[in-house]
């Protein structure tokens, strides 16, 4: 073999394991920093299944926590070992609990969950489908510091959009409140105080019919099946699944129902409103479209430009002019600012 080849074979050689081998940048180990880190998402996955079926008044077993993170019986019971190793949970008979460190974990995640969800209701205009699935990736990449820092960002929030609670920074948790939709009787009237957004496909429906937080209801009739709820001029029909993903409070005899809530269409320029929620017969492009613009509960709009003909309405819509038809505006149902003093 002559020198010249040799050497060429003994550089490339080198290059291929530098390429492999080389200390934190290599192939071997960022394949180890991937491996790693999927273990502790998985780790900090099963913490929080833990964390919210004992909310939930349930049991945690191998096989729940299984099903919650679609994989074999073997690989939960392996993970759950090792959160038993790291002294996050204690296992109590077949059930397992967590420790008052593992309590911690799983409250930090829970509260950068929720931080995250409301940062993308009130700052990213994404629809209102995809929060939860977005916080679950996010809540793992965020440091405590960061999760702090996006707390004060957003004025240190109590709920998240869905009405779930946040755990404040030193691990308190307020307690739930208010009853499941599933148990009010015909008559009663109700707000919308928590929306539970799991399952995804429930929550959407939930969303479509016109389900929002804050909105106020009434139940007209129900059965072993269905219940049907007045909202706004119309009624609509809930299943037992859906309805128990809706909690409520029932109304004092001095509020009222608002049975025909504003639209945008009524605000006059230079009010302000707040978004209550879009119109369950607006779907389609139309809605994707309203949604995009980030047209979600809680959102702040402003007519400020009206056409010569009066429609279209130009809207500030996080500090972005938007222009909207009426036919547009009149599906998206909001609650007007009170004016300030001397306004």
């Amino acid at each position: 073999m002559e020198p010249s080849f040799a050497l060429l074979l003994f550089a490339l050689a080198a290059l291929l394991a530098a390429v492999l081998f080389w200390p934190d940048r290599g192939v071997v180990a960022r394949l180890q920093a991937m491996t790693r880190s999927s273990e502790r998402v998985e780790l900090e996955d099963a913490i929080k299944h833990v964390h919210g079926y004992h909310l939930q008044g349930y049991a945690c077993t191998v096989h729940s926590l299984a099903g919650k993170l679609e994989v074999s019986p073997g690989k939960a019971a392996r993970l759950l070992t090792r959160l038993t190793d790291l002294g996050l949970i204690h296992s109590e008979g077949a059930e397992f609990v967590l420790t008052e460190s593992g309590r911690r974990s799983a409250l930090r995640l829970v509260r950068s969950h929720r931080l995250w969800e409301q940062y993308l209701a009130d700052r990213a205009g994404v629809p209102a489908g995809e929060w939860h699935l977005r916080a679950d990736r996010m809540e793992h990449a965020l440091s405590p510091d960061e999760t702090e820092a996006l707390a004060s960002r957003l004025g240190h929030p109590t709920y998240d959009p869905h009405g779930d609670p946040i755990p404040t920074s030193d691990g308190v948790l307020p307690p739930p409140i208010g009853l499941s939709l599933l148990g009010v009787d015909a008559g009663q009237k109700v707000e919308i105080i928590h929306l539970e957004d799991e399952p995804r496909e429930v929550y959407q429906d939930l969303e479509n019919k016109g389900l929002t937080l804050h909105r106020r209801l009434e139940v007209v009739e129900r059965s072993d099946t269905t219940i049907k709820v007045r909202v706004g001029d119309g009624v609509i029909t809930i299943d037992p699944v859906g309805a128990r993903n809706v909690t409520v409070r029932v109304l004092l005899p001095k509020e009222k129902l608002d049975l025909a809530p504003e639209t945008l269409a009524d605000v006059q320029p230079w009010e302000t409103a707040n978004v209550i929620g879009i119109s369950s017969g607006l779907q389609g492009a139309q809605r994707r479209r309203l949604l995009d613009l980030g047209i979600v509960p809680g959102t702040e709009i402003t007519p400020e430009l009206v056409s010569r003909a009066g429609d279209p309405v130009a809207y500030r819509i996080r500090g972005a002019l938007v222009a909207l038809r009426r036919s547009q505006a009149s599906k998206i149902s909001v609650k007007r600012q009170a004016p300030s003093v001397g306004s």
